[in-house]
Parts: structure tokens; sequence; C-alpha cells
């Protein structure tokens, strides 16, 4: 079988075209489908997107790396050559070592941040229910999400990490000079903004607001923290009341607009706007950013602030490095076991197959001895003799021919075969 990940990230493709390669969720197993269906022999595949990366995993017994090249250009509506200047593909131990570092937190924005884990987690749960995720593949992820356990468990790979919720407050902080004097409104209710209230809401500030597409939702959520409750379409009119606006929806256009934020600022009286934008594609237009009194943050405008550690954890890092080396291995060997030409696969099907052939016979010869009316307990005593003598056949003619070094390497091997439940 042939491995292979096609991919763009936060450190090859700038936002607004990662922003074009977003895949919600709830619409992965329609795009699973297409996906497959576009190549010429359907791969196993699995799809990872994040505010970070968008990345393909497939399996299939041989690659098709530019027919998936092509699908994912297609779904962006971006042209092959303009992908693949900011695309990475990677293949068969390659391919697993960056799916190892991706579910361990190395190749994150955050060094070490565990969210990734549980979107990857996501991604191939919503393979596995579209029918896309077959056995390469799910011993990939798994093996993925073994070696990311004892990353986290061996190393202090995550001990020093900054969450982007962490360094929106950071940079909020250096704006303002008392959080507590400030009002906040989060936009979206999913998980990325219920962390960031969690950290907002330590400081105490003087008020916090919740707005969701679902108002039910937001007001479910805004419960937890004693915070306001507010549909989408009331933001036009309530933009100016918040000090602090941080925004992470799924939409695929933006819902903060520049006429909505200039709006803002005049009944605010130009007093400083905090806005950071943690969604792809963005929630918040791009121009805001050149209004005066507007301080906008991207996810990607966090990467200073979340790095600040870095130094700090290079040891980790390299020792979570030796983890996913020693799993790279490990996958590799289990990947080459099944190719048709190591000759493990056909030679587990021959023996399955002889001992199909053999356990046949003797139930064959017991019925036919039933059926004369033979005493039952002598006829299981012949089949077990009849089926052990088959078995142990082989192993011990060759055990009695072979001579000098080749008989102690028989006598080896047949013990461990034999004798292992002994042994142990």
């Amino acid at each position: 079988m042939a491995v292979w990940a096609l991919g763009l990230n936060h450190h090859t493709a700038p936002l607004d075209l990662r922003g074009r390669f977003a895949f919600a969720v709830d619409r992965l197993a329609p795009t699973l489908d297409a996906l497959r269906q576009f190549h010429a022999r359907q791969p196993e595949a699995a799809i990872l997107s994040t505010c970070n990366r968008t990345e393909v995993y497939c399996a299939s017994d041989a690659p098709q790396i530019d027919r998936t090249l092509s699908w994912l250009a297609s779904a962006g509506d971006v042209p092959a050559d303009a992908l693949r200047q900011h695309a990475y593909v990677l293949q068969d131990d390659q391919a697993a070592r960056h799916a190892f570092r991706v579910a361990s937190g190395l190749d994150s924005m955050v060094l070490g941040e565990a969210q990734i884990l549980g979107q990857m987690k996501n991604a191939v749960r919503a393979a596995d229910s579209a029918g896309a995720l077959g056995v390469t593949l799910n011993q990939l992820f798994q093996r993925s999400f073994a070696v990311a356990k004892q990353v986290r468990s061996s190393t202090e790979i995550g001990a020093h990490s900054i969450s982007m919720a962490a360094a929106a407050v950071r940079l909020a902080g250096q704006l303002f000079e008392d959080l507590a004097q400030i009002r906040v409104l989060f936009v979206g209710a999913g998980e990325m903004i219920e962390l960031c209230a969690t950290h907002f809401a330590a400081h105490s500030p003087k008020s916090l607001a919740i707005a969701n597409r679902t108002l039910e939702r937001g007001e479910k959520l805004a419960a937890r923290f004693g915070a306001e409750g507010l549909r989408l379409a009331e933001l036009p009119e309530r933009l100016h009341e918040f000090d602090a606006v941080v925004s992470c929806t799924a939409s695929q256009l933006p819902i903060i607009g520049l006429g909505a934020v200039e709006r803002a600022l005049k009944k605010r009286r130009h007093r400083p706007l905090f806005m950071v934008d943690l969604a792809v594609p963005r929630d918040i237009e791009p121009e805001v950013r050149q209004l005066d009194d507007v301080y906008l943050y991207t996810v990607d405008d966090l990467a200073q602030v979340v790095q600040t550690a870095h130094a700090s954890r290079q040891a980790a890092v390299a020792q979570a490095e030796a983890i996913i080396d020693a799993g790279v291995r490990s996958f590799v060997h289990w990947l080459d076991q099944r190719s048709p030409t190591s000759g493990v696969v056909p030679l587990i099907q021959k023996i399955n197959a002889q001992a199909d052939a053999w356990r046949a016979a003797e139930l064959a010869r017991a019925r036919k001895r039933l059926a004369k009316g033979e005493d039952i307990d002598a006829v299981l005593e012949a089949l077990s003799r009849g089926l052990t003598q088959k078995m142990l056949h082989g192993a011990l003619a060759e055990l009695h021919s072979a001579n000098g070094e080749h008989r102690d390497q028989t006598s080896h091997t047949l013990s461990r075969i034999f004798l292992r439940s002994r042994q142990a």
C-alpha cells in the first residue's frame, strides 16, 4: 500500500489562501465521497481541516498524488499550479512522520498544544463514519494517537505552551491598562470561543456577551460565564458597546464588515477597539485593519506571542522526535509486511488455506465414522489426533532432517512458535 499526505498550513500558505480550503466537519462525508470518486482507484481518505491547516491523507495500492492535488485545487477554486506553490506532499514514512508530529503538537503554531489531537480524532471519526477509512489509514492514525499520548506523558512538550486564547488576552492587556474595565464580545459558541471566554472571564471584565447564529446555543454558553446572549443580527447596532471583540465561527463569509466597524467607531468617539479574528475563512473583513483606532489580529498575527517560550521547550522537542522516530519505524515495518512483494501476506494466506484443508478433511472423516454409529468420544479423539499430527508433521520432519547449525536454528524457531506460552 502507498500512503500520501497533501496539505497546506500556517508555515506554507497565507491565511486567505487557507480559508479557501476550510472544510466544515458536518460536510466531510460528501466531501470525502467526492474526493474518492475523483480518483481512478478509490483510495482510503481522511481530511483534517483546522484554522491552521488543511490536509488530505490517502492510501491505495499505488499513489495518485496528482489526482489528489487536482481535486483539492478544484475544491478551493484555485489553479493547481498556484496550490502546488504552497502545498506539501509527503509519502509513506514521511507522511507517517508528519501525522505523528501533527498529533503530538510539534507542527502547531502553539508548540505542544493539545487541541489538534482532538481535531484529528474528529477527522478520523468523520472518515470512518463516511466509510472512507480503511485498514491502512486506521493504523496510521491509531498509531499517531498512541505516539501523541506517549509524547505528552513522557516529555514536557506542553508544559510551557501558550494557547491562542491566552495570547489574545495577553495582547488585550497590552492595549488596555485594566482588563477589569473593558466590555468583551465573543462571536460564535464553539470550542475556541469557550476557551477564550474562560481566559477573559478570569480577569473579571466589566461585562461579557456572546453572539451566535443559534441564540439557544449562545445563551447556554453565556450562562456559564454570566454573560449576555445576543443574536448575530444584533451586531451592527451593538458593536460600539464593546472594547474587545473575539470572533471564531464557521461562516464562509465575513460577518463583521468594514462599514459596521466604522459606524461603531463613530459612536465610540474613536476610543480604541481590540479585535481578534480566529476564524478561517475570516469573520472580520481584512480592510478593518486599516482603520486608525482598530487593533485587529488574526491567527497568523498571534505567532510571535505563542512562541515566546519556544527556547525552553527544545529539549522536550528532541525527546518527542525520538519517540516519533520509533513510531515511524514501527509503522513502516507494519506497512512492509502487508506488501505483496514481502511474501508475508501470501504466506499467511497459504498457511490459513492449508489449515482449513486439514480441518475439512478431518471433519469429513469424523462425520463418516459418526454416520456408521461409532462411539462419539472415540471419533473426537481421532479427530483431535489427526489434526495434531497434520499440524506437527512438517515441523517435526524439518527438525529430524536438519543438521548442525541448521538444526539449532530450526530448534530455536520451533521453540518460539510452539512453546511460546510455556516460556512466557
